[in-house]
């Protein structure tokens, strides 16, 4: 076509664009028509320019595109994968590609969605490569990604031709193939393939990967907001396991030929210009080796993103302005401790501080911060190096956890030299953090005289702000059980599912806590080893506002659910 003609049929889109644009609510014409020129310029996609510009809402622009060029509007129900996938229905490469979903596919002829019609190489594609008769439907652009992705898995683009002709292999020349990992274009897909994992884990906001092989299939799930959600992935995957495997392990530095003793490693990696680390453990089962990846993203620690309302974050500021003591932060795994550490080593980090720190294992970098592996097996235990630390001239110790004896009473005589020091425990609530030190044989005088505070938290997910509806069918006798106000019950919200939060209703974490401070009153029951109700009662008279009450009042905000404050503190609260 000569290039006087191209002109012609770009200006023309472009026009055509503009006007429709216009037609579904734009407000801004001319910047519209920049929009789209600079895109021309760039050889970027017309379409997905004016959508990724924010200029117009997406339904309406594609109800009015359809209209514009006459062409059908896909309005049927949500687009679900069919039992099995898309697989056999349209190839892969082309449906991903070209972002085309097969509506519908009978034996002479074939209904597939677009929201790019202007895009003539899919066209040219699928004629070449796909010998069906072919209607074109127009469809809104997060439908069709959203289905493609349920329906094809991730990665299916790139393990497609690799995976082609393997589906009837025995058993003997299946472990034969998952085997090879000399040839370079098995070993670029793989790398393709991990990397794309890796993107959609932090385009998901996940916090986890888990990498799981079972007895026919491999399975790969993410945890988002501390739910493990399953991550559609292309069938027979389980042909690729051990090179997937491998793969993860070579990044992490680990033995691939190792694979009956559970390893640890760490991947650094760097996506989008994003340094992330990536802490990778394998552990051996029955159907082969799983893989757990815990993303940790450098993020910047704040109080304003722990959620905490003023008289909590009132009381840790007074904490860590103290010269001297033990903070200890107790709660279960996976309860968002060492973000509230990290917090609070944050806002002591200033030039006139030495902090010091011992964790297993280092889990986020701070500048201006030493920070110290365990490494126990060339005896750098907590308590070894607890002591190193004291002769180092701290101002600051972290300790990342109190696991025995030794390394409790050195922290003590930390804190009573002058040091502040900040550690966490495993317990259910903050007073249970009295008798576990005691339970651990360190005297009640010295618990009494060095710990400053006990705090507790958990994390419920946040209710998503988009979504989110008033709360209907409450119980009052349900209400009255757990100790709610029912004076308030008019403020609470159910989740709905949308977009922006993938049909879960929710989007985030926040952290609920107790804060236990150390009161002469409260030391003197420690002195006497009164029971733990009593000190618990002692707390509470002393202004501790239980976990489950700190939960009420986020949940009465409208923040999160009264499910998920139940589903987390226990009943006795």
């Amino acid at each position: 076509m000569p290039p006087t003609s191209t002109s012609a049929l770009s200006t023309g889109i472009i026009d055509l664009l503009t006007q429709t644009a216009m037609d579904a609510g734009c407000q801004n014409a001319l910047r519209c028509r920049e929009t789209l020129e600079e895109a021309q310029e760039k050889r970027q996609p017309l379409v997905a320019a004016v959508l990724d510009a924010s200029l117009v809402e997406e339904e309406a622009f594609f109800e009015a595109l359809a209209a514009s060029l006459k062409m059908p509007y896909y309005e049927g129900a949500e687009l679900e994968a069919p039992e099995g996938g898309l697989h056999a229905k349209f190839p892969a490469k082309l449906a991903l590609r070209y972002r085309l979903y097969p509506a519908h596919v009978s034996g002479l002829e074939a209904t597939l969605l677009t929201y790019d019609p202007f895009d003539l190489d899919a066209r040219q594609a699928v004629g070449q490569e796909f010998r069906k008769r072919v209607k074109w439907q127009i469809a809104s652009r997060h439908r069709i990604l959203d289905a493609l992705h349920q329906g094809y898995g991730v990665g299916a683009e790139n393990f497609e031709e690799l995976l082609e002709g393997r589906e009837d292999m025995d058993a003997d020349d299946l472990k034969q193939e998952v085997n090879v990992l000399d040839e370079a274009d098995e070993e670029a897909t793989v790398m393709n393939f991990v990397n794309q994992i890796f993107r959609e884990a932090l385009r998901e906001r996940a916090t986890d990967i888990h990498v799981e092989p079972l007895e026919r299939d491999l399975r790969i799930r993410y945890r988002i907001d501390g739910k493990l959600t399953e991550v559609p992935v292309p069938p027979n995957m389980r042909l690729l396991q051990a090179s997937l495997v491998s793969r993860l392990k070579i990044m992490a530095h680990l033995d691939i030929a190792e694979r009956r003793l559970p390893q640890d490693g760490r991947i650094n990696l760097e996506l989008d210009g994003d340094p992330i680390d990536v802490r990778v453990a394998t552990i051996p089962s029955v159907n082969g080796e799983s893989v757990a990846l815990r993303l940790l993203t450098r993020q910047k620690f704040d109080f304003s993103k722990l959620g905490l309302d003023e008289h909590n974050e009132a009381i840790l500021r007074k904490l860590i302005a103290m010269p001297n003591g033990i903070i200890l932060v107790t709660g279960p795994t996976g309860s968002g401790k060492s973000t509230t550490l990290y917090t609070l080593l944050r806002e002591l980090n200033t030039k006139d501080r030495r902090i010091v720190t011992i964790e297993d294992p280092v889990e986020n970098k701070l500048d201006g911060v030493v920070q110290i592996a365990v490494k126990p097996e060339i005896d750098l235990t907590f308590a070894a190096g607890l002591r190193s630390i004291l002769r180092g001239d701290p101002n600051v110790i972290m300790v990342g956890e109190m696991r025995d004896q030794e390394t409790v009473e050195i922290a003590i005589r930390g804190a009573l030299t002058g040091h502040l020091v900040l550690s966490t425990l495993h317990t259910n609530d903050a007073v249970s953090g009295i008798s576990r030190l005691l339970d651990m044989g360190i005297e009640p005088f010295l618990v009494s005289s060095s710990v400053r505070a006990f705090q507790a938290q958990r994390l419920v997910r946040t209710l998503c702000p988009a979504c989110n509806t008033p709360a209907r069918d409450l119980d009052d006798a349900m209400l009255e059980s757990v100790g709610f106000p029912l004076d308030q019950k008019h403020q609470l919200r159910s989740p709905l599912g949308c977009r922006q939060c993938r049909g879960t209703g929710f989007l985030g974490r926040l952290a609920i806590m107790e804060i236990c401070q150390m009161t002469p009153s409260l030391a003197q029951k420690i002195n006497d080893r009164a029971p733990v109700a009593e000190m618990k009662a002692q707390a509470f008279a002393d202004g501790m506002i239980p976990m489950r009450q700190y939960g009420f009042m986020k949940a009465i905000q409208g923040i999160t659910t009264l499910q998920e404050v139940l589903t987390v503190t226990a009943a006795s609260e």
